[in-house]
C-alpha cells in the first residue's frame, strides 16, 4: 500500500468522528458567537444585527451579575472541597482495612446515582421541621431552619449536595493513580526513616499532581455546568440567592425566549472557562511530574 493511500484511508476512518465533531461542536459553538450578535425579534419583525448590544447588557444586567457571584462562591465553596474530600477517601481505601470493598463502593455510589433523584432525596433532608437535618438539629437543641429558604443557607446546602456527589467521582481517579504508584517508593521512604506524613508530602502529592491537574479542570466544569439540583431543589430562589449563570442562561433562553442574550450569556460562559484552564494549565502545568 502507497503511502497516500494509507493517507486516504486514514482520513476515511477519521471521517465519521471528525463529521461528528463539526456537527454537534463546532458548528453550535461558531452559531452561537453569531446568534450573539443579533437582537431577537419581536412580534412581525426579524432579528436584526446588534453587534455587541447583547454583551454590553450583560455588563448592565444586576442578575447577571448576581449569577456570576454565586456561580464564583459556589465554585469556590466546592471544587476544594470535594477534590479534598476525594483524595482522604482514596488514601484511606488504598490501605488494608476491613470491608475494603464494600467501603469503596459506598463512597462510589452516589457517583451513580442521577442527580435528579440525589437533588429529591436531599430535598427530604431539607424539609424543614420532617427533614433528616432539622430532626437532628432538634435533637441537639439547635431548632428549626428552612435551609432552602432561606437566602443564607440556600447555596451552602446546594454546595453541600455537589460535594457528596463529586467526591466519590474524583475518588476515583485519585485511587487508580495511588494503585500505579511503585511500592518500592514507601519502602525506600520508610527505610530512610520518613514518616508517613513526609513521604505523602514529599512523594506522593507531587506524583498525584497530573491526576489533580485532570481533577481540577473536571470539577471547574462541573462547577459551571451541574444545574440539576438547582431546578429541583431552589429554582434559583429565594430572591435569586442560588442562581447560578448556566441556570439563568437557560431561564432567558428557554422562558424569555431571548435567544440572542442567551447566546451571548453562552459565550461570556465558555470564554471563561477557557480562561480558567489556561491558568490552570499555565500554573499547575509546571508542577506537575510525569514518570
Amino acid at each position: 500500500m502507497s503511502k497516500s493511500t494509507a493517507n486516504i484511508h486514514g482520513w476515511l476512518l477519521l471521517l465519521p468522528s471528525m463529521v461528528l465533531l463539526v456537527l454537534f461542536t463546532h458548528y453550535p459553538t461558531v452559531g452561537t458567537v453569531y446568534h450573539s450578535l443579533f437582537t431577537e425579534a419581536r412580534a412581525g419583525q426579524d432579528p436584526f444585527f446588534s453587534g455587541l448590544e447583547n454583551y454590553r447588557a450583560a455588563y448592565e444586567d444586576p442578575v447577571f451579575w448576581t449569577a456570576l457571584s454565586n456561580n464564583a462562591i459556589y465554585a469556590l465553596g466546592t471544587i476544594p472541597a470535594s477534590i479534598a474530600l476525594a483524595l482522604a477517601m482514596a488514601l484511606w481505601v488504598n490501605q488494608r482495612i476491613p470491608g475494603r470493598a464494600l467501603v469503596r463502593m459506598a463512597y462510589f455510589t452516589p457517583t451513580v446515582l442521577p442527580m435528579i433523584a440525589v437533588a429529591n432525596v436531599w430535598l427530604f433532608f431539607f424539609t424543614p421541621e420532617y427533614g433528616l437535618i432539622n430532626q437532628l438539629a432538634g435533637a441537639l437543641g439547635l431548632g428549626d431552619r428552612n435551609w432552602l429558604g432561606d437566602p443564607d443557607t440556600a447555596l451552602p446546602s446546594l454546595m453541600a449536595v455537589a460535594i457528596w456527589k463529586e467526591a466519590g467521582f474524583f475518588m476515583i481517579f485519585y485511587l487508580a493513580a495511588l494503585q500505579s504508584l511503585s511500592p518500592s517508593l514507601a519502602e525506600a521512604a520508610e527505610l530512610e526513616g520518613a514518616s508517613r506524613l513526609y513521604y505523602l508530602r514529599r512523594v506522593v502529592l507531587p506524583l498525584l499532581m497530573p491526576t489533580t491537574l485532570f481533577v481540577l479542570v473536571n470539577a471547574i466544569i462541573n462547577a459551571f455546568r451541574l444545574i440539576d439540583h438547582i431546578v429541583v431543589m431552589t429554582g434559583g430562589g429565594p430572591n435569586n440567592a442560588s442562581l447560578v449563570l448556566l441556570y439563568y442562561i437557560y431561564n432567558v433562553g428557554f422562558k424569555y425566549w431571548d435567544t440572542g442574550y442567551a447566546s451571548a450569556l453562552t459565550v461570556v460562559l465558555v470564554a471563561l472557562l477557557g480562561g480558567l484552564a489556561m491558568l490552570q494549565f499555565g500554573v499547575l502545568g509546571r508542577r506537575v511530574h510525569y514518570r
